[in-house]
């Protein structure tokens, strides 16, 4: 697909998406980028901002299958993968899959489950598979997670570990809209008359596998790939940060940066796309001081710092 035709099926997702997530488009093109890019989003911000409605937006509109699991404390691995149950009829054991079995799974509270139900999730996010009592099954592809997480009540929460912070591709948080978008939101209410709203499909599964495959074709500058590696360098010797971003930090500023390229509709990269991205590309990754933690810098604002200070290629603003 050329990058008209995948900035014509995004300018259609987002709008589709839009039209029920109301004041919420930096989120939805964010997250969009992501799937296009491949990868999973971490959604962290406080409850009712539209975390769950963006998530089924998305999947409608893409044409996925939709499933959403709501983590708890007495959640178990094999309430996300399946497992194997004794047929007296066949006298035999048969294997019924979870809900990770799915187009785009939506684990919703992942920091209400506790770790080892947690990495479950990390073989599926990873590797397109799970393994069961060791059987190993593919998941559908393409194959999502978005998962949401609550920032400000932690009492019964089991933070995620770093290992699967940074499977994620990006974090998002959705943030609360102006005063005139909420009020758009409550007229469209008003229209519906139903607490339900649905997106219509712009795609299938099998045509966004090959908007994700053209996103592999777009090339990357020399500059632009140099300058992806010196932010997420820059934030290992940054004197806030106690372990900075990993490789898989910078491949993830590059992966993003080519799916927003394509969604401006452009064959090549930008320093300006990997800015946009950097932020909920690196800030997860990101293990920061106690001294720095307890001041309350956060994340985002030592890779803003970053963004300020990291030269850029020659002609970026």
């Amino acid at each position: 697909m050329t990058a008209d035709e995948v900035k014509r099926v995004a300018d259609a997702v987002t709008g589709a998406v839009g039209a029920v997530v109301v004041g919420r488009e930096r989120a939805v093109r964010l997250a969009l980028a992501a799937v296009l890019a491949g990868g999973h989003v971490l959604v962290e911000d406080v409850p009712g901002l539209g975390k769950t409605l963006l998530a089924r937006g998305l999947a409608q509109a893409l044409g996925l299958g939709f499933a959403r699991l709501q983590c708890t404390p007495d959640l178990q691995p094999a309430d996300i993968t399946g497992s194997f149950v004794f047929d007296p009829v066949r006298r035999g054991f048969d294997f019924r899959p979870g809900p990770v079995f799915t187009g785009l799974l939506l684990a919703d509270e992942i920091n209400r489950t506790p770790p080892k139900t947690q990495s479950a999730l990390l073989e599926a996010m990873q590797e397109r598979q799970v393994t069961v009592e060791g059987r190993t099954f593919g998941l559908p592809r393409p194959f999502h997670v978005l998962a949401t997480s609550n920032p400000v009540e932690y009492e019964g929460t089991y933070p995620l570990p770093e290992a699967q912070l940074d499977r994620f591709l990006l974090r998002l948080d959705v943030g609360y809209p102006p005063a005139e978008k909420e009020v758009e939101v409550l007229r469209r209410r008003l229209a519906r008359r139903s607490e339900d709203a649905s997106v219509e499909p712009v795609v299938d599964a099998e045509r966004l596998v090959r908007v994700q495959a053209a996103v592999e074709t777009v090339p990357v500058d020399e500059d632009v790939l140099r300058y992806c590696v010196d932010l997420a360098r820059a934030s290992r010797g940054h004197p806030a940060v106690e372990v900075g971003a990993s490789p898989r930090g910078s491949q993830a500023l590059l992966l993003v940066a080519r799916a927003l390229a394509l969604l401006d509709g452009r064959d090549h990269v930008l320093p300006e796309d990997v800015k946009e991205c950097a932020v909920p590309a690196l800030a997860h990754r990101l293990t920061l001081r106690a001294e720095t933690w307890s001041s309350g810098t956060t994340a985002a604002e030592v890779v803003a710092e970053l963004l300020r200070t990291v030269p850029g290629p020659a002609g970026s603003r």
